[in-house]
C-alpha cells in the first residue's frame, strides 16, 4: 500500500499533492534538491522548478562537478566501458576503492582478457596508480603498481617523464615512474579509469594533461566512473532542457546556472531557500541540513529524517518498482529499464505531475 503523510499523519496522495503545491508555490525561492530519480522524474522536477521560479540541484553535484568543471575549462577525452574492454591494450586504474564506486568494474572491463579488437591480440598491460590494497582485487592478473602519497605530484612527475622531461625524485621512485611512463607511451589504445570522489579537480586536470600529451603519439582516453543516484542522467537531462547542468535557478524567469549560488545545501543553510522538495528514489537518503525549512519528501519506505517532513510520499525505485530510463554506467548512455519487481509504488514523475496539476498545468 502506498503511504503518504502530512505532518506525520496518514493522508491520500491527492491531499499530499495539494499540500505540497501549497508549500512550494507560497515560497519566495523553493529549491528542488536530492534529485535522485530517473529521466522522467528529472524532466518533471526541472519543469516544476521553472513553474515555481525555483532552483534545482542534485545530491551528487560536488562529485559531478569535479569532472565537469575541468571539462568546461580544459576539455576531457572520454570513452565508454565497452570501448575500454574491447580495444584498450593498457588500462590505468587511479585511486583506491574503485570497485566500491562501481562493484561491476572488474566484470565489465575484464582486465584479464585479451582485448577483442586490438590487432596484435596480446594480453593487455594493467597499471594501478595509488592503489592502496585495491590492486589485490585483480586476482591472478599482473599489475604494475605505482604507489603515491601525493597524487598531484605523482601525476605531474609521470606527465613530465612521458614528455622526456627531468624530475626530482629518489632513484627507486624515478625508475618506477619511468617504467610506467614507457608502458603508457607504448600503448596502442590506453584508458585511464578514476572515480570523482577520489580525485580532486587539480588531479583530474593533471590527468587530462597527461592524456592530451599521450595523444600526440598514440591513442589514450579517460573513463570517469561517475556518481550514483542517476547523477549523470540528470546532468544530461538538465543539459538538453536548459543548456546547463544542475545548480540552476529560474528565479529571473530563465535558467541561470551558478555552482555556488544554487548549491542546495548552501541555499538552505543560508536561509535563501525557504522551502524544499527532496527527491531520493534510489535509496533511503535524507538531507543533512541543520536549518529546518518546510519540506516535501519523495522517498522510499523507511527513510528516516531528523524532523518529520511537512509532506512525505513513498515512491518506487526506477527499474525495480516501475519502468524507467536512466544513465547506464555499463554502457555509457541512457537506457530503458523494465521493472524487475513491479509494485504499486508511484514514480517520482507521477507525483510531481500531481503537484504540478495543483499549481496549474502538467510538469
Amino acid at each position: 500500500m502506498v503511504e503518504a503523510r502530512i505532518d506525520g499523519k496518514s493522508a491520500s496522495i491527492e491531499a499530499a499533492a495539494e499540500r505540497s503545491a501549497e508549500i512550494l508555490s507560497r515560497a519566495r525561492l523553493p529549491v528542488i534538491a536530492g534529485l535522485g530519480t530517473d529521466i522522467a522524474g528529472a524532466r518533471g522536477a526541472i519543469l516544476l522548478a521553472e513553474r515555481l521560479r525555483g532552483a534545482y540541484d542534485h545530491m551528487q553535484s560536488d562529485k559531478i562537478f569535479t569532472n565537469l568543471d575541468v571539462n568546461r575549462q580544459a576539455g576531457l577525452m572520454c570513452t565508454t566501458p565497452n570501448e575500454a574492454r574491447h580495444r584498450a591494450d593498457v588500462l590505468v586504474f587511479i585511486g583506491k576503492d574503485l570497485t566500491r564506486i562501481w562493484p561491476q568494474l572488474v566484470e565489465r572491463l575484464a582486465p584479464g582478457e585479451i582485448p577483442m579488437f586490438d590487432l596484435p591480440h596480446e594480453p593487455r598491460k594493467i597499471v594501478w596508480i595509488a592503489p592502496g590494497r585495491s590492486a589485490a582485487e585483480l586476482k591472478g592478473i599482473a599489475v604494475e603498481t605505482l604507489d603515491s602519497s601525493d597524487l598531484h605530484a605523482t601525476l605531474g612527475a609521470l606527465r613530465a617523464r612521458v614528455a622526456d622531461k627531468p624530475i626530482t625524485a629518489a632513484k627507486g621512485a624515478k625508475r618506477k615512474i619511468d617504467e610506467v611512463a614507457e608502458i603508457l607511451k607504448k600503448a596502442r589504445f590506453g584508458v585511464a579509469i578514476w572515480g570523482e570522489e577520489l580525485l580532486d579537480r587539480l588531479a583530474i586536470e593533471m590527468l587530462h594533461g597527461l592524456i592530451l600529451d599521450l595523444n600526440k603519439s598514440t591513442r589514450f582516453s579517460g573513463l570517469p566512473l561517475g556518481a550514483d543516484a542517476n547523477s549523470t542522467g540528470v546532468t544530461q537531462a538538465s543539459g538538453w532542457m536548459t543548456g546547463v547542468p544542475m545548480r540552476t535557478s529560474f528565479g529571473r524567469g530563465y535558467p541561470e546556472h551558478d555552482t555556488w549560488r544554487f548549491d542546495a545545501n548552501r541555499m538552505i543553510e543560508s536561509g535563501e531557500a525557504d522551502a524544499a522538495l527532496w527527491i531520493s528514489a534510489y535509496g533511503q537518503k535524507a538531507p543533512d541540513w541543520k536549518k529546518q525549512v518546510p519540506l516535501v519528501a519523495l522517498v522510499p519506505p523507511q527513510t528516516r529524517f531528523f524532523q518529520e517532513p511537512q509532506v512525505l510520499v513513498e515512491v518506487g525505485c526506477p527499474g525495480i518498482d516501475h519502468d524507467g530510463a536512466e544513465f547506464s554506467r555499463e554502457l555509457g548512455t541512457i537506457v530503458a529499464r523494465k521493472a524487475s519487481h513491479p509494485s504499486d509504488a508511484p514514480s517520482v514523475a507521477a507525483i510531481i505531475n500531481r503537484i504540478a496539476q495543483q499549481i496549474g498545468g502538467d510538469a
